[in-house]
């Protein structure tokens, strides 16, 4: 089972996030820029993000969540 570390801003350290909990998705901003991130959620219900290349978003196989 591969994980992914995700930094945890309440917690102050890394937390690893196995990849079946994770979901991947493109941000759009207003100029027309595109981000890609991670997302997650912490067993107490809290959102994590962990932004990524285009080629890492493309190379990892998560279902494509919501922004």
């Amino acid at each position: 089972m591969a994980s992914v570390e995700f930094y945890d801003v309440k917690l102050r350290k890394k937390v690893s996030i196995p990849t079946e909990k994770m979901t991947k998705i493109e941000i759009k901003q207003k100029n027309g820029q595109v981000r890609y991130a991670f997302r997650a959620k912490t067993a107490d219900g809290r959102n994590l993000t962990k932004f990524c290349s285009k080629a890492d978003w493309d190379k990892m196989n998560v279902p494509v969540g919501k922004k």
